[in-house]
């Protein structure tokens, strides 16, 4: 059991680390929203026009972000050595609604490289934990040195109103903090020792419960789930290497806007000719000197003196502003490559495609999104353990450390494809409830309807009877029906 100068001293070096990661998270989250400062190619551009596009952004990051989420869907949890998908899983995922907030979480993991977890018991009610997804910028793990899958401490840092909030979790312990949130501005270095001094962690005053409390699960109960994960470097964002390419094309639009404001008609200019003068008049009516005339009065009326035997006018033709707008379609054709986004999710144009040509054109974001299925139903299966866990169902948690993550097909197909893809299926032999799982359903709605089935079937004895007839007699009597007739020589 860690003692309070140990608690402290884990609270300090894992806000850190996640001071160290707040950085590229909350640039991550920014250009995700559309939040892009623009990248300009000189000083002078920016000087000149700078705060045209200040609030401007073609966002394709959200694009990019959104493409895999949309095809994660978890359809349900599956112990080792099970014929069925866990129903008190399930429960507590709908109740806790992580049908909506698993897709907080995986964009979250998308954007900031993970996100996480957390289970915990519910003491008015055991037998719902409370499960939450939480956000890459206020929680951290930290595993056992040479693993990446042992869990040693885990930490949630958060603020509300004006204070700061740090909870530490242990295998045995939970530490809960909180200190006062305070200002940043410059002061004397007395005052700034009172500050420093104040903004210690403190443990909180928990009138209904002891601080540390007992961890009953015996593991630290926060999970993470790494989006790309490597051997031994961070996990990385699907944002990060996005960034640059939108800077780049946020760049060529503005520079695309600002050659349509300044070059995108043709552009006359006077040669050989001063500015036309009129007399400028007295109160008596007599002239006493010249001024030149207004320009912009002209431009209005679309008429123009021009005077001087000289004078001619020159012709400039306007900018070629297809050159940017080609410059952009490249450069969202690498983001499509680099980040396997179909390039009709990016470029809007549709052809008279096929279905087959339309699911190879996915093939790409399929296989992205196989993979985070793979990563994240890792951390999802443990997270399961830990409901079990949580719960007090020990045999029931050990099943599941090998158990399974159901998952909505990661594939875009029509109904008719789909249905006669499972009716050939069918055909071949495989049973309806796996078919029914494949189509879609979650494996709490394929129970309603192999119910459905059964009920139709006992209400229709004569189509139970006619089914009999034509499709055969059931696996069960498989025996009977393949055994010889009697008096019949088998030779």
């Amino acid at each position: 059991m860690a003692t309070y100068e140990e608690a402290l001293r884990l609270v300090g070096l894992l806000e850190s680390e996640l001071i160290r990661r707040r950085s590229e998270i909350d640039r991550n989250n920014a250009y995700y929203r559309g939040d892009q400062p623009l990248r300009f190619a000189s000083a002078e551009f920016a000087r000149f026009h700078g705060d045209r596009y200040r609030d401007f952004s073609d966002n394709w990051v959200q694009v990019v972000a959104d493409s895999p989420v949309e095809r994660l869907t978890v359809t349900g949890f599956q112990a080792s050595g099970a014929e069925r998908a866990d129903k008190d899983l399930w429960e507590v995922w709908q109740v806790n609604g992580l049908d909506a907030d698993s897709q907080l979480g995986f964009l979250g993991a998308v954007n900031s490289a993970r996100s996480f977890v957390l289970v915990w018991g519910d003491p008015d009610d055991p037998d719902m934990p409370t499960v939450t997804f939480e956000d890459a910028s206020q929680c951290i793990v930290a595993y056992e040195p040479g693993s990446r899958r042992r869990r040693r401490a885990a930490l949630k840092r958060w603020q509300d109103g004006g204070i700061d909030y740090a909870t530490l979790y242990l295998p045995d312990q939970v530490w809960k903090f909180a200190r006062p949130r305070l200002g940043w501005q410059e002061k004397s270095p007395q005052l700034a020792d009172v500050d420093e001094e104040l903004r210690r962690w403190v443990p909180r005053d928990l009138s209904t419960e002891p601080n540390p409390q007992p961890n009953p699960m015996g593991v630290v109960p926060m999970v993470e789930l790494p989006n790309k994960p490597l051997l031994i470097e961070d996990p990385i964002s699907d944002v990060s290497g996005v960034v640059a390419m939108q800077d780049a094309i946020n760049l060529v639009w503005a520079m695309l806007f600002t050659a349509t404001d300044y070059a995108s008609f043709p552009q006359r200019v006077i040669l050989g000719a001063e500015r036309p003068m009129i007399p400028k008049l007295n109160e008596a009516g007599e002239i006493i000197g010249k001024q030149p005339v207004d320009l912009e009065k002209f431009a209005i009326e679309r008429v123009l003196w021009i005077t001087g035997k000289d004078a001619r006018l020159a012709e400039w033709q306007a900018a070629n502003l297809a050159a940017y707008t080609g410059i952009i379609e490249v450069a969202v054709g690498h983001l499509a490559a680099q980040t396997r986004t179909p390039q009709h999710y990016l470029v809007g144009k549709m052809a008279n495609l096929s279905g087959d040509a339309l699911l190879a054109a996915e093939t790409g974001l399929v296989k992205r999104v196989d993979e985070k299925k793979l990563w994240f139903g890792q951390g999802l299966r443990e997270a399961a353990r830990l409901v079990l866990l949580a719960r007090g169902e020990d045999a029931r948690a050990r099943a599941m450390r090998a158990g399974t993550v159901l998952w909505a097909d990661s594939e875009s197909r029509s109904h008719a494809q789909l249905a006669d893809a499972l009716v050939k299926l069918k055909d071949i032999g495989f049973p309806f409830e796996w078919l029914a799982l494949r189509y879609g359903l979650t494996p709490t709605e394929v129970a309603d309807v192999v119910a459905m089935r059964e009920r139709e079937a006992e209400m229709d004895p004569v189509g139970a009877a006619t089914r009999l007839l034509t499709q055969g007699p059931q696996p069960a009597d498989a025996d009977d029906a393949e055994a010889e007739p009697a008096g019949v020589d088998a030779a």
